[in-house]
């Protein structure tokens, strides 16, 4: 259990740190809640993006789609990552 929350804490924090405007530690946990198996690669192309090498996939680019100018996902508009 500790080394699961470990990995999770290190992913988040290696998320926030890697992470432009687009990839906020809020849109990581909502989108964690809806998918246990959610990680940076889920919407990025490499597994521990850099900062400026973020590039995104398929399903980020629809979850990027779908960021309103609040910032906030529409998340009815992404289609579940397959």
């Amino acid at each position: 259990m500790k080394k699961t929350t470990t990995a999770i804490v290190a992913t988040l924090a290696a998320l926030a740190l890697a992470g432009s405007a687009f990839a906020t530690m809020e849109i990581q946990k909502e989108y964690k809640a809806k998918d246990a198996k959610a990680n940076c690669a889920s919407c990025h192309t490499e597994k521990m993006p850099k900062k400026d090498k973020a590039d995104l996939n398929d399903f980020g680019k629809k979850v990027k789609e779908a960021k309103g100018a609040d910032g906030k996902i529409d998340w009815a508009k992404v289609p579940a990552a397959k």
